[in-house]
């Protein structure tokens, strides 16, 4: 057997069809329309409004380099997106080693070329990868450039993935304008879908004017029936930008801290407030690009915090000599702060650029700290003890729950396997196979222990409503029972003892009834999730149960449909269709069976995976939607009922 085997191997040449010959070399921009995951990160609605980043950080690096000062954002009837800006306008020149290429040839059709990689382009810059705008043309069916540049307007138009419809060439005279406007229509036979999302545009745009002082971004909507527009222009900066997070929450005091630091190749600026919750907001930005890893800047921030408080807390006399130190997590609760940090070579992990590596950056923003803040405590007294006082309170909690969690872990081992009474689990102990159902009630529980499939999937019922943890601390949450059993079952400790990589199960499912309790549930069990287990989120670990609305038969098979518009497109398809529409029971009425066909059989059932895309907006929402401001919540529930949308899997 191995003989034949080594023979079989030594006769293998060109005639089993791999040779020098089989190889492909990608030109220009082909390796993006062959591999798009690679450039935009997926294909799906992330990606598809990747394009638009892409575009605007372009502008928005001119108003970095102080060379644009308004930017539009128009989302077209026909499906287009235009960005305008009135920055100094792409090079039309040619370039002087490839004088067949202008700049716009250059910006638009290859990658890793442009303005990023010289020394007189940009100082900082978001797109330092130079692939931006060009990914965009790839990705695009059509795309149109104009500049308005030396007095003149240029245009050049690209079609189906960037080939060029022509050299650029000049339509006019421009002599009071300048700036760049580039209008594309994602391909479809690329993206899934096509269709814009408004309100994720705006929430981009939204921090984008936040990021930069002054800075006016103009949205606009013209699509048929979708008509609106928001202008974004704040004096404040990334203060503004604080006020607005704290905005659903209670401030701990009305002053919002503020300091700024530069060296030669790189600056940072700090905002910061406390508020009365229990969890930090600490959002940091490296040339205007969402660090949500944190990286360098972030460890320098934290660690002169937490310096900073400790040595105030001593001077004043609020910590004893026999007092311990107060730890980071004490004085970081109820902290929302934002990290916006400018550097010339920034060393960003990957092309997603979620986390800073410049060690240079952590020195900048730890001495600045260390400087500004102990100038800012000193000049602010009463906020100052507001802060200590508060961390104080925090060190107690802290106690308090380590108390509480060392409790639950010996009743834990005095029970022997650990796990809730309750919990009803699956056999295999693959983690990457298995998924656990959170089912509302005993009964709809019932139904899904017999509609599982006893191999890899679990069932733990819940009693009602969870504790809201939005609320309330670590130590008050470890005393109840439902969120005990929750932090057993899944097994992977809560807080900041959790560790994904020891989750029991790889899918954690919500299952729970499509009606006003059954929403809230929902909303409980993610603000617990993303609280206290929020790499179960970020790892894309968490999703909701879709069960029907409405059922019909089609001749002899039963069809199920989602929702009010799953059942008008089906009438759209089958306008014959005379059956009645059966509107399905709750959870705890439905037959095992029927939960099983609907909600439970991988092969039949549709699940919707909680994303999480900007840390900064999960963690207002969650305020909005669970804090104690009843009228931000309202008007964020009028404004939103009708945009509420999921990866559906």
């Amino acid at each position: 057997m191995v003989q034949a085997a080594q023979k079989t191997r030594l006769k293998q040449g060109p005639e089993d069809g791999y040779s020098t010959s089989s190889m492909r070399i990608l030109e220009g921009l082909e390796p993006v329309r062959k591999r798009p995951g690679m450039y935009i990160g997926s294909t799906g609605p992330t990606g598809l409004h990747h394009l638009i980043w892409e575009v605007v950080d372009n502008s928005v690096d001119e108003a970095m380099a102080g060379h644009c000062s308004r930017i539009d954002v128009t989302l077209g009837e026909d499906g287009s997106c235009c960005v305008v800006d009135d920055g100094r306008g792409i090079p039309t020149d040619p370039h002087p080693d490839y004088p067949d290429l202008t700049g716009v040839d250059i910006a638009l059709t290859k990658l890793h070329g442009g303005g990023k990689f010289g020394d007189g382009g940009y100082k900082v810059s978001g797109g330092l990868h130079g692939v931006g705008v060009s990914v965009v043309n790839a990705l695009s069916s059509r795309l149109i450039v104009d500049v308005y540049r030396d007095g003149k307007h240029f245009n050049v138009e690209y079609a189906k993935g960037g080939v060029p419809q022509g050299k650029l060439k000049v339509l006019g005279d421009a002599k009071n304008r300048s700036g760049t406007t580039i209008t594309f229509w994602p391909d479809p036979t690329i993206f899934e879908e096509i269709e814009f999302r408004a309100q994720t545009v705006v929430e981009r745009l939204q921090v984008m004017a936040f990021l930069n002082r002054n800075l006016e971004i103009r949205f606009f909507d013209r699509r048929k029936g979708r008509l609106q527009s928001e202008t974004f222009k704040y004096s404040g900066g990334i203060s503004d930008y604080v006020k607005h997070l704290n905005l659903s929450k209670e401030a701990l005091f009305k002053k919002v801290g503020y300091f700024t630091q530069s060296d030669a190749d790189q600056e940072v600026e700090v905002a910061f407030q406390w508020n009365t919750g229990y969890y930090e907001g600490i959002h940091s930005y490296a040339n205007g690009i969402a660090t949500t890893e944190g990286g360098m800047h972030e460890e320098g921030f934290r660690k002169a915090l937490t310096n900073v408080v400790n040595k105030y807390s001593r001077q004043k006399g609020s910590l004893k000599e026999k007092d311990e130190n107060l730890l980071g997590e004490d004085i970081r609760e109820g902290l929302t702060a934002i990290i916006s940090v400018r550097l010339r070579e920034p060393q960003f992990e990957g092309q997603t650029k979620s986390k800073l590596g410049n060690v240079s950056i952590r020195s900048l923003v730890e001495r600045a700290t260390n400087e500004k803040l102990t100038e800012w405590l000193d000049e602010n007294p009463r906020e100052a003890n507001q802060i200590v006082q508060k961390s104080i309170q925090g060190a107690r909690a802290r106690i308090a729950a380590r108390q509480a969690r060392d409790l639950t872990r010996r009743k834990s081992a005095l029970d022997g396997a650990g796990l809730p009474g309750k919990l009803v689990d699956c056999s295999s102990r693959d983690a990457r196979e298995t998924e656990l159902f959170i089912v509302e009630g005993n009964s709809a529980g019932g139904s899904a222990k017999d509609a599982r499939n006893p191999r890899t999937q679990a069932v733990l019922p819940i009693r009602g409503k969870i504790l809201n943890v939005e609320r309330a601390r670590l130590d008050k949450m470890l005393r109840n029972t439902e969120i005990q059993a929750l932090i057993s079952a899944i097994g992977a400790g809560v807080a900041d003892d959790f560790d994904a990589a020891k989750i029991r199960y790889h899918k954690i499912i919500i299952l729970a009834d499509a009606d006003v309790d059954g929403s809230h549930i929902r909303t409980l069990l993610l603000t617990f999730f993303y609280r206290q287990m929020k790499a179960l989120v970020e790892n894309g670990n968490v999703f909701v149960a879709q069960p029907p609305l409405y059922s019909t038969l089609v001749g002899k098979e039963k069809v199920y449909l989602k929702d009010d518009n799953a059942k008008a497109d089906f009438l759209s398809k089958n306008p014959n269709h005379k059956n009645e529409f059966q509107r399905l029971k709750g959870l705890g009425e439905m037959d095992f069976s029927e939960l099983r066909d609907t909600t439970m059989e991988i092969s039949k059932r549709s699940l919707l995976r909680i994303e999480v895309e900007q840390a900064a907006i999960a963690d207002e929402i969650c305020s909005v939607l669970m804090g104690d401001d009843v009228e931000s919540r309202r008007s964020f529930i009028q404004q939103n009922a009708k945009d509420v949308r999921f990866l559906d899997i």
